[in-house]
């Protein structure tokens, strides 16, 4: 990515949930401590909750609580989100989970609280999840939850940046996968050029948008292409489960482009390197 951690964490918030509240607080206004009551599945929304998480719908309602009560009092939610956890988010990323073959490794880039990721893992047992993010506080609570929702099978925790994922720098290995996700990190040309060197040749960026999606592709298509991506598609997830359904735009990465190299030297007769 092109920006440090502290951008990050004031502009995009988690796994695009609006940025929680500062983590200073004055003396005198301590943060109240919410209720798991918060989080708590609406009977309206019970159907389509078991449709998407089936027999995993109990270990959502555990990420949910988690979301609702750590994730509020450590400024990784909102405190006006957890009434809305099922609606605004994890029944949103779930549907989602339609578009993902199965057997598939997913990188989720800028997962924050684990938005979609952690959703995904739990919707999709048979998924092979990374988590990617640079913040120190969320990845610390991404490996918590991972280990009390009994996830450290299928899913793991990379603190770090997308660039660094896909490079191997810090003395780590390059990771790739089938699908890369990301849930309202950047505009579209920067993600694609966060996103697309992690997928491999075949594989596909889902990009949760919103009403923004089709004036993000016609502004951006053209730098998608030069990334090496196909033309953006939006598909709707969830039609018939949940209204609104989640948009999703969808790039294939069709060519695997590097960084630009130095023309080489051209050699004179005598062997000597001149100018081309």
């Amino acid at each position: 990515m092109a920006h440090d951690d502290n951008t990050a964490d004031a502009v995009t918030g988690p796994g695009g949930t609006p940025p929680g509240p500062s983590a200073v607080r004055p003396a005198d206004s301590p943060r109240p401590t919410p209720s798991p009551g918060d989080a708590s599945l609406p009977p309206e929304l019970a159907p389509a909750a078991l449709t998407l998480f089936g027999d995993r719908l109990d270990l959502a309602a555990a990420y949910a609580e988690l979301l609702a009560t750590d994730g509020v009092v450590r400024g990784l939610i909102g405190p006006r989100e957890a009434p809305r956890i099922w609606d605004r988010h994890l029944l949103n990323c779930a549907a989602v989970a339609e578009l993902i073959p199965a057997g598939a490794t997913v990188l989720d880039v800028g997962s924050g609280a684990g938005l979609p990721g952690l959703v995904l893992a739990i919707a999709r047992p048979d998924l092979t999840v990374t988590l990617i993010e640079p913040l120190a506080r969320r990845t610390s609570f991404l490996i918590e939850v991972v280990e009390r929702l009994g996830l450290a099978r299928s899913v793991r925790v990379f603190r770090g940046r997308a660039d660094e994922a896909a490079s191997g720098s810090t003395g780590r290995e390059p990771i790739s996968g089938d699908v890369v996700t990301a849930r309202a990190v950047a505009p579209l040309d920067r993600l694609a050029g966060w996103c697309l060197p992690l997928a491999v040749r075949g594989g596909r960026l889902l990009a949760l948008k919103g009403s923004s999606a089709e004036a993000e592709i016609a502004e951006h298509a053209d730098v998608v292409a030069r990334l090496g991506g196909g033309q953006p598609a939006v598909r709707l997830c969830g039609v018939g489960v949940i209204d609104p359904p989640t948009t999703v735009v969808e790039i294939v990465r069709e060519r695997m482009v590097g960084p630009a190299r130095p023309a080489a030297k051209k050699r004179s007769r005598s062997g000597r390197s001149r100018r081309g």
